[in-house]
């Protein structure tokens, strides 16, 4: 059964490049490189369905400051852009704020005391290299489940924001959906439909392109990549222009662009008052005061349930995908264990969200076009400037802003983080891989899931070893 241990990525990126302050800004300059404007620029708007109903959800039910989350998420994005050149994500952590939402004494420092313990712990884990052992250790069918509950969590979610009115302050859903109106469900299917047609199922990740190629090599040769040439010569003579074009044209179209523009109008135009209570300047920052009890409850309410997320899905799970999806970009254990936790080891001292770095983040920037670190630094230069120019005033837009459209990218994000387990070639594998998914399903834990996982890893491992067969 095939496992995630491999090279040490830190190792073989020291051997590949040259060191020095020249090698280090052309290296910056290359992780920031739009690879295509309008594709970069789509794949930032990838990652809003998960950032904006949870930071606003937050904002209505406990006072989050908008500001000071819009600032330090927009400086923790162009960070991670430079430092990994991928669109790595910078999302909520989901378990806090579960926890914030459903309980009405889990207030402001509690969620940062919540963060700062979660950003500490893997911090710690980063700085002795522990968590690179986490990711060597854990096998490949195990992360594909965490991967796959995290991506039906995601579309389910979706479905659900679709379907229903949401009463994000209190975090439930409210009645159905009616079809028509500035936020109905014939918007949402619009925009499904829109999406679909310019962005089709996705391209394939690097990885599988090159595995595939290396095949046709070993089977062919050199002769039968001349002949596929030829063959697409022929095919795109055989179509005609007009298919040509829209085949070159289609990839240009910023489709999540234009439905996040649309919704900020439909925003505007469903409370057009929203507009003129917009105020000028940041808001003003204050170190938050966390009394003892508060440090208690946010390790014991908070931190306890959001470490495993953080380690398994956060750090292990985006590894992985990085290597699939960029595999000349591949992001180490421990430098993403360190940016996670010293970003949240600054902001939440100062009221900002507590964020971590997501698979289903990076799959869906990498679903609608980004391909580089410009595409989050890009994200993170307008959280800056909303931030700065507008503060909290910002809450009186967005929480306009419709729903079921956040629910469309969020369902694309979630397919796509769950399609990367198609990879699993033998039953085995599956069966540890679903097992997996369906214990994180249904008991709404990635660690238990977890557990289960290795547990029969473990087994079936051992089954096989006692029997002298191969497991397959």
């Amino acid at each position: 059964m095939a496992t995630t241990g491999n090279p040490d990525p830190e190792a073989a990126i020291a051997d590949k490049e040259p060191r020095g302050p020249r090698s280090l800004l052309a290296r910056a300059r290359d992780n920031l490189a739009f690879r295509s404007v309008w594709p970069e620029l789509n794949g930032a708007m990838g990652d809003l369905g998960t950032y904006i109903p949870i930071v606003l959800s937050l904002a209505l039910a406990r006072h989050l400051d908008l500001g000071t989350t819009l600032i330090f998420t927009g400086v923790y994005n162009a960070v991670t852009g430079l430092i990994y050149g991928v669109p790595m994500p910078v999302q909520p952590m989901k378990a806090i704020a579960a926890t914030a939402l459903s309980d009405p004494s889990f207030g402001i420092p509690e969620i940062m005391a919540a963060g700062i313990l979660t950003a500490a712990f893997v911090l710690f884990l980063g700085a002795t290299r522990l968590m690179q052992l986490v990711y060597w250790f854990v096998p490949l069918p195990v992360v594909r489940g965490i991967q796959l509950a995290q991506g039906l969590n995601f579309a389910m979610a979706a479905v659900k924001y679709i379907r229903y009115e949401q009463d994000l302050g209190k975090g439930k859903s409210s009645g159905r959906r009616p079809w028509t109106g500035l936020d109905g469900l014939i918007l949402s299917i619009a925009a499904i439909c829109f999406i679909l047609l310019v962005n089709g199922a996705g391209s394939e990740s690097t990885r599988r392109r090159r595995r595939s190629s290396t095949v046709q090599d070993q089977g062919d040769g050199q002769v039968g990549d001349r002949d596929t040439q030829e063959d697409e010569e022929r095919q795109e003579e055989t179509e005609g222009r007009w298919r040509s074009m829209i085949r070159r044209a289609a990839p240009a179209i910023p489709s999540a662009v234009i439905v996040f523009v649309v919704g900020v109008a439909f925003a505007v135009a469903r409370h057009p008052v929203a507009v003129r209570e917009l105020r000028a300047g940041p808001s003003r920052m204050r170190v938050v005061r966390i009394p003892r009890e508060a440090w208690k409850q946010g390790f014991l309410k908070g931190a306890v349930p959001q470490i495993p997320l953080s380690v398994l899905n956060s750090v292990v799970a985006v590894c992985k995908l990085t290597l699939d999806l960029f595999p000349e970009k591949e992001a180490s254990a421990t430098s993403v264990s360190v940016t996670m936790g010293a970003m949240n080891l600054v902001g939440c001292w100062f009221g900002a969200m507590p964020c971590c770095h997501g698979a289903g983040g990076l799959a869906g920037q990498y679903k609608f076009g980004g391909r580089s670190g410009g595409c989050v630094a890009a994200l993170g230069a307008l959280k800056l400037a909303l931030g700065l120019a507008l503060g909290g005033s910002m809450l009186r837009v967005l929480v306009e802003f419709p729903v079921g459209l956040l629910g469309v990218l969020l369902l694309f994000a979630g397919v796509e983080l769950a399609v990367a387990a198609r990879d699993m070639s033998s039953k085995a594998e599956a069966f540890v891989m679903l097992l997996c998914t369906a214990v994180s399903l249904v008991g709404s834990s990635a660690a238990l899931g977890f557990l289960c996982g290795m547990v029969a890893h473990g087994l079936l491992m051992l089954r096989a070893w006692a029997m002298g067969v191969r497991l397959n």
